[in-house]
């Protein structure tokens, strides 16, 4: 049987592929984040319900991997370890590269590595903070809630700079990374209101729409792409509820929502 074709490159586009699985083209180099790529069905206390726009062997040419955390399923499940752990790089928290192994690199809030882009430019990668549930939630001994977890910010001469949540929650996290990195030109935000039973009295682990809407309001992006809002069962708001929100806010112009598989450009 042949292999699949691979999946064309739209430099300057983003594809989200499902849950918080997102590609990007950018600067001649493809990014892949969080990557999921397993089957539905239970994964521990998690379920997936839907499996991926896409298969992982039609990205085998990426040049790039960024984890935001590799704790829970929904951010990296079997088939996206795999895969991760095949790319050239991966970047995640320090946590995850220490479980992980080669080729992850370790980041934490406000580190930066470069990679050389085909046309001899630069690419920066920057990790941000990120708080994965509610602000007021009990902090482990490294100060985090939850567990680990970074976004990140990508830049480089010519090229859009695109913020990254990860499953951040804190309205407060991207208000300090507006002060902190100036113009953000796209977002991807992990959006869906994730709740789990158990935890932080069912209060999101990840931004709900009208944070969403925020997070964009305070980034000032002219686009804004959301993902990690379909997939899983305990993600609570889904599509509708994002485009809602974003009405609500005035927003509908900087929103950039399609079907799973759909190619987005990262400038208006």
């Amino acid at each position: 049987m042949a292999s699949p074709s691979p999946l064309p490159r739209h430099d300057g586009s983003a594809l989200v592929v499902g849950g918080p699985t997102t590609v990007l083209d950018l600067g001649g180099l493809r990014i892949v984040s969080d990557p999921t790529f397993d089957a539905p069905g239970p994964y521990g206390y998690l379920t997936k319900t839907q499996g991926p726009a896409l298969t992982e062997d039609r990205l085998a040419d990426v040049d790039l991997v960024l984890v935001s955390h590799d704790n829970h399923a929904d951010n990296l499940d079997h088939r996206g370890r795999a895969f991760a752990l095949a790319a050239p790089l991966l970047l995640t928290t320090t946590g995850g590269a220490d479980r992980l192994g080669a080729p992850a690199k370790g980041l934490v809030a406000w580190d930066t590595h470069t990679l050389t882009r085909p046309d001899g430019g630069e690419l920066t990668v920057t990790a941000v903070p990120a708080v994965h549930g509610p602000e007021d939630g009990e902090r482990d001994a490294d100060g985090e809630v939850n567990c680990q977890v970074v976004g990140f910010v990508l830049a480089g001469d010519g090229l859009p700079t695109v913020y990254l949540s990860g499953d951040n929650a804190s309205i407060r996290t991207v208000t300090e990374i507006a002060r902190r990195t100036g113009r953000i030109d796209a977002t991807v935000l992990h959006a869906g209101a994730a709740r789990v039973p158990g935890k932080f009295r069912q209060r999101p682990v990840s931004l709900d729409s009208i944070r969403t809407a925020a997070a964009a309001a305070i980034l000032g992006a002219p686009v804004n792409i959301p993902a990690h809002y379909t997939g899983w069962a305990h993600f609570t708001e889904a599509r509708d509820a994002i485009e809602h929100a974003f009405d609500d806010a005035g927003l509908t112009g900087v929103l950039r929502i399609a079907d799973h598989g759909t190619w987005l450009p990262l400038k208006p």
